[in-house]
């Protein structure tokens, strides 16, 4: 807890991710990731978002497609996007959140010394299928008005700049998964947040306030496997999606304040169109 910390040193609370869809996720082309990012905010539309490129582990092997910069890799999973792949996120899981050690990260989380394998590759294997494969979130009342509006307004004020609403796969042996256009509301690049959402913490070549945008697919749904509220952005601190929208700051002001400048009828519908997801 951050009382036991010395004094001084950095923390965040995050949270768990959502695991559904992931598997599309996974399989976004890297020159896809790259066509969306514009780190030097080229166009001038003060969006500036950017991979974070990161060293493979060896026990890793840099897919087909693969982008690399001076030997490093972007990363997509993680609340930093420092993680590679799914086998990268479930043996990082075993280890670190669980404190268990497999094959791939064969070390103690406490004392870094190397230790015997307490799960086989088979069953971390058989986890990654799971999260390949574990369905996207499907959007609802598509077709009532407030939310179609709403689809129109999340546009015009800016988030589908880094809510992308659509990105399509590449080649799988996964059949279901393969050449499919799906709907995640992501870039999966970093973003800088600005101060309101600075708390210290990073990881790879992410600052301290960047992260990565999150995917807004299942957000009215999440509700149900938080006790019946929200808790979002990365630690939870937002009660509602409103709250949310309100401590985007960085590159997220802009569309902050095109939300702001709306009226409470329009806000309504933006709103219902988020739930709908």
């Amino acid at each position: 807890s951050p009382e036991q910390l010395p004094s001084g040193a950095p923390f965040a609370k995050l949270l768990p991710p959502a695991n559904t869809g992931l598997g599309f996720l996974e399989l976004v082309p890297d020159a896809d990731i790259l066509a969306m990012s514009d780190p030097d905010d080229l166009d001038g539309d003060g969006i500036s978002g950017r991979p974070n490129w990161i060293a493979l582990p060896a026990y890793l092997t840099a897919r087909p497609d693969a982008v690399s910069q001076t030997g490093r890799y972007i990363g997509r999973f993680g609340k930093k996007a420092v993680v590679y792949d799914l086998l990268q996120q479930s043996a990082r899981a075993y280890n670190q959140d669980m404190g268990i050690a497999s094959t791939y990260e064969p070390f103690d989380t406490y004392t870094s010394h190397e230790i015997d394998p307490e799960v086989s590759n088979q069953t971390v294997q058989d986890v990654v299928f799971y999260l390949r494969t574990l369905k996207a979130p499907i959007p609802r009342d598509t077709d009532a008005p407030d939310v179609a509006t709403g689809k129109t307004l999340f546009g015009q004020v800016g988030c589908a700049k880094c809510h992308r609403p659509t990105l399509r796969t590449g080649p799988s042996s996964i059949e279901p998964l393969a050449e499919r256009d799906f709907h995640p509301y992501t870039d999966l690049l970093l973003h800088d947040m600005g101060p309101e959402l600075d708390d210290g913490y990073t990881e790879g070549s992410a600052t301290t306030s960047e992260w990565r945008t999150p995917p807004l697919w299942g957000l009215g749904l999440s509700k149900n496997s938080q006790g019946g509220q929200y808790y979002l952005l990365h630690d939870g601190r937002a009660p509602n999606i409103e709250a949310a929208i309100l401590l985007h700051g960085g590159e997220g002001s802009q569309s902050r304040a095109a939300y702001q400048a709306l009226d409470a009828a329009q806000k309504t519908r933006l709103l219902s169109f988020l739930e709908s997801l």
